[in-house]
């Protein structure tokens, strides 16, 4: 080794031996990413849009949108395990370092923002019995939001494999409740109610109308499909990814649908609209009494817990391994001994902090970081489908196993619509509040160039960088004349 070698290896932070999980607790990260705060808020958020008919509709396009992605995943895992932090990683592969660096950030920045929502729908949870603590957007509620928010911190600074254990756990117990909800809806469901719900109330408008309102709903509840491709470095089999990413999306997917169609067989649709979050908890109080209502609140508090242990750790996890990709700022990539990416954890804590003051003042907290969170999440999503269709039509030197191209352009072509269709539902709104989070993050990208003494931009990712930032310059336009709000 050259003395420059020494040098250059000296810079380099120490990577602790990653902590290695097995099928069942990559399938628990899934889950537990999975079912957090989306499913509780499922009743309501549908019956603002759509009735069963379209609601049908949407859960047969999203489940079949989602299971190509799953199986995107699960294949991209088998046929390039050389790539780590999946979402991340692909797009880098496929589209260049500016656009893989988009997409970590993105992505990470969607977990920050989704993270706020668990806390928002916590504190409006308690809110049903404590007034001080309104719909989660207090001042009150802030401070006590914030203090968990931190209280998570300490906890998964003590260990990723500790920290995925109690997920694990937390996981088993917070989806007893959303059965039982589902059971009990089943045995109190009137037919009457449920047949004038079918079409949909006179305020849905048209069928595709109805359709494309649930669209983001449906891509919140189904984030973290991805979770065990982002944890991929800790597989003790690679081959359990993928595994894991189909068991997880199948274990949920008829539970998120069970869950929004039993709804309509307990209240008008109007009604159910009108339900305060979580509107699970209104349902059921309506079938069983006020039993019921607390029954789903407790439940929500332990899913929503695990739920953001589980994003907290893969939030943390992308900025880690894009950072020791030199995609990120090097101080991220520096782990603890017990594999805890530090620097990562506080960087991903802050924003969730950033954003919970921020969202406080929009006129509806809850449903604007949720809808914001599905949002940022579908860049990265697209890229990843995309890298799936690359590879598929041609393969690389790095692509491993047998070459099955119509199987695979298939499923991916699939995925890639799919995405393309989420951001048209999304709107030119959520478009432009993205831009805004998205531009800002180039200093990063430039930071890291600037550590390596590289040029900081090559002439394809300036034509990216002027879109961005004409997109973040229209975004705030946009909402200082009032044409967009928060």
């Amino acid at each position: 080794m050259t003395q420059a070698d020494s040098s250059l290896a000296a810079d380099q932070p120490e990577q602790s031996p990653a902590a290695k999980l097995t099928l069942l607790t990559l399938t628990t990260m899934v889950v537990g990413s999975m079912v957090g705060a989306g499913v509780f808020s499922l009743p309501s958020r549908f019956a603002q849009e759509t009735g069963v008919a379209g609601a049908l509709i949407s859960w047969a396009i999203a489940g079949t949108g989602m299971l190509m992605l799953a199986f995107v995943f699960q294949k991209l895992a088998v046929r390039r395990p050389d790539l780590d932090a999946g979402v991340y990683a692909y797009a880098k592969a496929g589209f260049g370092e500016y656009l893989g660096f988009f997409s970590a950030f993105g992505y990470w920045a969607s977990a920050c923002v989704g993270n706020v929502t668990y806390w928002v729908l916590i504190m409006s949870t308690i809110g049903a019995i404590a007034p001080a603590l309104g719909d989660g957007d207090t001042a009150l509620a802030i401070v006590l939001s914030s203090a968990g928010l931190w209280a998570f911190f300490f906890l998964i600074r003590r260990g990723v494999k500790e920290a995925a254990t109690i997920n694990r756990i937390v996981t088993v117990a917070k989806v007893v409740p959303i059965l039982v909800f589902v059971l009990l809806a089943l045995f109190c469901l009137k037919p009457h109610v449920f047949a004038e719900n079918f079409a949909g109330a006179d305020y849905a408008g048209s069928l595709f109308h109805q359709v494309r309102g649930t669209m983001l709903a449906t891509v919140f509840v189904f984030l973290g499909v991805e979770g065990a491709s982002v944890y991929s470095r800790h597989a003790k089999r690679r081959e359990d990814v993928g595994r894991a990413t189909v068991l997880g999306f199948l274990s949920v997917f008829a539970v998120f649908a069970s869950v929004t169609i039993v709804s309509y067989g307990i209240l008008p649709m109007g009604e159910i609209a009108e339900l305060r979050q979580p509107s699970m908890a209104g349902v059921l109080e309506e079938a069983v009494g006020t039993w019921g209502k607390v029954f789903v609140s407790v439940g929500l508090i332990i899913s929503v817990l695990g739920a953001y242990l589980a994003w907290t750790l893969m939030a943390a996890e992308v900025l880690l391994v894009a950072a020791r990709d030199s995609d990120m700022p090097r101080f991220l990539a520096r782990t603890s001994h017990a594999d805890v990416p530090v620097p990562a954890l506080v960087m991903t804590t802050t924003l969730s902090q950033v954003v919970l003051v921020i969202t406080s003042f929009s006129d509806d907290a809850f449903n604007f970081a949720l809808d914001l969170t599905s949002a940022l999440s579908l860049i990265p999503f697209l890229l990843a489908a995309a890298f799936a269709v690359k590879i598929a039509v041609r393969p690389d030197a790095l692509t491993v196993g047998a070459h099955d191209s119509r199987g695979e352009v298939a499923v991916a072509g699939i995925a890639t619509v799919y995405t393309a269709f989420l951001l048209y539902a999304a709107g030119m709104k959520f478009v432009l509040v993205s831009f805004i989070i998205y531009a800002p993050a180039t200093v990063l990208f430039v930071m890291a160039r600037r550590e390596q003494g590289r040029r900081l931009f090559s002439p394809a990712e300036l034509v990216i960088l002027a879109v961005s930032v004409a997109g973040a310059v229209l975004g705030v336009i946009a909402l200082a004349a009032g044409w967009i709000s928060l």
